[in-house]
C-alpha cells in the first residue's frame, strides 16, 4: 500500500499539534485549580484565655482548617479546628502562655493547600476582678501557684514603715488599680482610689524563722474593693493544703505554730475576724476606710529606694511629684529614735484608726492617738493609767487592741510603758 510522504507528513503534524494543545489544556486547568495556601496571619484580638486569628487567602472557594497549640508542638499533635471564613476565635486558652498555630485552604477534596507558616502569639496575663467570688484564686490577684503568693504584674507590694501587730504574723499588702488610672494624693493621710481598686493583706507564720525553705502557714487575706464609690470588705480563709481561700464572713480560730529566731517553738490560737469586726477597726464616720496605705508610712527607704518615689515615678499615685512633699512616720523599731517619738508611732498604726475623731472609739474614749496630734490634745497625759491598764494585761473585752490580737505583744507594751513612766 503506497502512503503519499506528504499526506504522512500532515498526519504526524497534526498529530503533535493536537498533543500540544492537550498539553496545554491540562496545564492551564492544573493553574486554575491549585489551592493557595492561606498568608499574613494577623492576631487582631487577644485576652488571657482567647485570641481572634486571622489570614489573607486567594482561592475563590475554601474551607480552612487549623491545627494549634503550646509553641513548640510537633505539627499533628495540636488542637484541629475549622472556618469557612478567613479568621477564627480560639477560646479555652491559658493565660500568659505562647501558643503556634497553622492553617490550610481546602479548596476541595482532594485539593488541599501547604500549610501557612507558623504563626506564634501569647495570651495576656488575666485582669485582676474587683469583685468578692468565692475562690482567693478567681480574683487573680496572684499568677501560678497560689501558695507562693507570686503577684499579678497587674498588681503591685506596698510595706509600711511601721506595721500593725497582729500576733507576729507576716503580712503581705498588695494594690490593684484598675487599668490606666491611679491613686491621687490628698496630703500625708489617705490617698484617693478610683474605683475598683482592690487592696488585700495576706497573714501567714513562717514555720521556722531561721530556715524559710521550711515553707510557712497562710491563714488568711483581707479584701478590700471600692466599690461605686464605697469600700466593701471581705475575707479569706485558706485551706489547709494552701490551694486556695474561701469566702468566709463569719471568722474563725485556727491554732498555729512556729519555730522563731531563737529556736523556741510558739503557739497560739489565730482569731481571723469576722467581717463585723472588720467594720469596727475600718470605720471613719460610719464608713469603710483603708486604714495602712496613708502616703507618710509609704514614704520610707526600702534597701536604699525610697518606697514612695517609686510609686510617684510608676504613675501608682498622681497630685504629688517629690516623696519629700509629704510627711514621714517613724519606724517605731529604729532606737535612734527618742521614746517619745517611737511610742506615738506605735500608738499611730496600733490603736489611732479606733482613737480618732470619727473612729470606732470616738464616743467610749477622748483619747487622740493620731501621729500629727499635739501632745496636749491627744489626751494620753490624762489617760495614762487606763492605757497601762489595757495593755499590759491581756484581758479579752478589755485589752486593748480590743480585736484582732490573742497575746500581748511584749516589744510594743515594753515602749509604751517606758514612754508613760517617763511622763
Amino acid at each position: 500500500m503506497f502512503i503519499d510522504p506528504q499526506m504522512m507528513k500532515r498526519i504526524t503534524y497534526f498529530v503533535i499539534l493536537l498533543l500540544v494543545l492537550l498539553g496545554c489544556q491540562v496545564d492551564d486547568e492544573s493553574v486554575i485549580d491549585q489551592c493557595l495556601s492561606p498568608d499574613t496571619l494577623t492576631l487582631i484580638g487577644v485576652s488571657s484565655n482567647a485570641a481572634t486569628i486571622t489570614w489573607s487567602a486567594t482561592n475563590e472557594i475554601s474551607i480552612f482548617e487549623i491545627e494549634y497549640g503550646l509553641s513548640g508542638f510537633a505539627k499533628g499533635t495540636g488542637n484541629v479546628a475549622s472556618t469557612n471564613i478567613n479568621s477564627i476565635i480560639l477560646s479555652g486558652l491559658n493565660p500568659e502562655t505562647s501558643y503556634d498555630i497553622y492553617v490550610q485552604s481546602k479548596c476541595s477534596i482532594n485539593n488541599l493547600s501547604a500549610w501557612s507558616e507558623k504563626f506564634t502569639f501569647s495570651t495576656n496575663i488575666p485582669l485582676v476582678v474587683p469583685q468578692f467570688r468565692p475562690l482567693l484564686s478567681q480574683l487573680n490577684i496572684y499568677t501560678e501557684t497560689l501558695k507562693d503568693l507570686n503577684v499579678s504584674p497587674l498588681a503591685f507590694e506596698y510595706k509600711l514603715a511601721t506595721p500593725l501587730f497582729s500576733d507576729y504574723s507576716h503580712k503581705q499588702r498588695i494594690i490593684a488599680l484598675p487599668a490606666g488610672q491611679s491613686m491621687i494624693s490628698n496630703g500625708d493621710g489617705l490617698p484617693t482610689f478610683p474605683n475598683n481598686t482592690v487592696i488585700t493583706k495576706t497573714f501567714y507564720y513562717n514555720n521556722d524563722e531561721r530556715d524559710l525553705s521550711q515553707g510557712k502557714q497562710i491563714l488568711e487575706t483581707r479584701v478590700l474593693i471600692k466599690i461605686d464609690g464605697e469600700w466593701q470588705t471581705g475575707n479569706y480563709k485558706w485551706n489547709e493544703a494552701q490551694t486556695d481561700a474561701i469566702l468566709d464572713y463569719q471568722g474563725s480560730e485556727v491554732p498555729v505554730s512556729w519555730i522563731d529566731e531563737n529556736g523556741s517553738v510558739n503557739s497560739l490560737t489565730y482569731k481571723i475576724p469576722s467581717n463585723t469586726d472588720c467594720f469596727t477597726c475600718h470605720n471613719t464616720y460610719n464608713q469603710i476606710t483603708p486604714i495602712g496605705p496613708k502616703l507618710r508610712s509609704l514614704n520610707f527607704d526600702i534597701n536604699g529606694n525610697n518606697q514612695l518615689h517609686q510609686f510617684i515615678n510608676n504613675q501608682y499615685i498622681t497630685g504629688v511629684s517629690v516623696s519629700s512633699e509629704i510627711s514621714q512616720l517613724p519606724d517605731w523599731t529604729d532606737v535612734s529614735l527618742s521614746t517619745e517619738i517611737r511610742a506615738r508611732a506605735y500608738m499611730d498604726i496600733n490603736c489611732a484608726h479606733c482613737h480618732v475623731p470619727g473612729g470606732f472609739c470616738e464616743d467610749q474614749s477622748t483619747l487622740n492617738l493620731a501621729y500629727e496630734t499635739s501632745f496636749v490634745n491627744s489626751n494620753i497625759l490624762s489617760r495614762k493609767n487606763s492605757i497601762l491598764y489595757r495593755t499590759t494585761n491581756y484581758n479579752p473585752g478589755i485589752s486593748m487592741p480590743l480585736i484582732g490580737t490573742s497575746v500581748l505583744h511584749g516589744e510594743g507594751v515594753d515602749l509604751i510603758q517606758e514612754y508613760l513612766d517617763s511622763l
